[in-house]
């Protein structure tokens, strides 16, 4: 009860991205005390100020890689959704040494800020790219999740919460394929895929939402959790789109993969699928709290559970063309883009 969302004092690193925003405006209906948005970026803050025009939000300029300006938005606060970080693969695969300093160093700042002023719950945002992970991206993000751990089992008895969050694919979300697809249609191009047989995980924003709000108020310290979702085909996602925008003589134009992009999305590994506990619509992988007994990696050991498929986008619900078109007219975003 101590972690309700009702009445808190709220940060939001990376407070203006898709992630942030969102969760800005659903913590507004929360009847929140006050919400911290955190960000580089004074031009989105201003933009982002004259949106939501509530005296509730307040905007702190600053980064997570600079220890002071994440211990001025963090002191006083209640509870942290840490989305700050640097989430574009081929940008990380280039500069790999930025994604590092922003996504595990600054989210070490954050967590040590949390800790230090007696912070209620800290929810760290992931990604699938940290399963498994062959890109840059995914690997500061797997390196992230390992801090947050490290973190909630150096400090289990602190007063700070400490949670991750896992996503796959986040429709309409910044980056996403669909507003590119639907402006290829609009415009009469070619819809660019880089492998029609590629699956993405479909999840809203709203969705993504209610995962951090479940974290927040359930989470154990340690504890990572993934959102059931259904997946698609990036060729039947074409398709949906095509079909509700009425882009009859749209190609579909396979181009080839990205630097450090993945077929499918995995958001559990087969070794944290046997781990997990199913809750129904979220698989919660609990802290591994062992500490640093040599005895328990050299001598003793433990049995090895029966074994589970890792949790992907190519082994989840699949749907079709009708069923993703279903879920399309779910995002206002896409409503909009139909004038309905």
């Amino acid at each position: 009860m101590s972690r309700k969302i009702k009445g808190s004092k709220v940060v939001i690193t990376g407070g203006t991205g898709s992630f942030g925003s969102n969760m800005a405006r659903y913590l507004l209906t929360q009847d929140v005390e006050e919400i911290r948005i955190f960000s580089r970026d004074e031009a989105k803050q201003d933009a982002m100020r004259h949106a939501l025009s509530d005296t509730r939000v307040r905007f702190f300029i600053g980064d997570t890689r600079d220890p002071e300006s994440v211990e001025r938005v963090v002191r006083g606060s209640d509870l942290i959704f840490h989305a700050a970080a640097l989430k574009q693969v081929p940008s990380a695969e280039f500069f790999p040494l930025e994604a590092v300093k922003t996504n595990i160093n600054g989210s070490a700042n954050v967590l040590r800020s949390a800790i230090e002023n007696e912070v209620k719950g800290v929810v760290c945002l992931s990604t699938d790219k940290a399963v498994y992970p062959i890109n840059a991206m995914g690997m500061s993000k797997a390196l992230m999740e390992k801090t947050a751990q490290a973190f909630a089992r150096d400090y289990q008895d602190s007063k700070t919460t400490i949670a991750v969050t896992r996503y796959g694919n986040v429709m309409y979300s910044r980056g996403s394929v669909i507003p590119l697809f639907i402006s290829q249609i609009k415009s009469g191009k070619s819809l660019t895929i880089t492998d029609p047989t590629m699956t993405r995980f479909l999840m809203s924003l709203a969705e993504s939402v209610d995962l951090v709000k479940y974290a927040f108020e359930n989470a154990q310290t340690g504890d990572l959790f993934v959102r059931k979702a259904p997946a698609s085909t990036i060729d039947t996602l074409a398709h949906a789109l095509i079909e509700m925008f009425g882009g009859k003589k749209n190609q579909i134009q396979t181009i080839g993969f990205r630097h450090g992009e993945k077929l499918y999305e995995s958001l559990l590994s087969t070794e944290e699928r046997v781990k997990s506990e199913d809750l129904g619509g979220y698989f919660r992988v609990p802290l591994d709290s062992r500490d640093l007994n040599y005895s328990v990696y050299f001598e003793e050991g433990q049995p090895r559970k029966e074994s589970l498929e890792a949790y992907t986008s190519h082994n989840t619900e699949r749907l079709d063309v009708e069923a993703v078109k279903k879920l399309l007219l779910t995002i206002p975003e896409v409503r909009q883009e139909l004038g309905n």
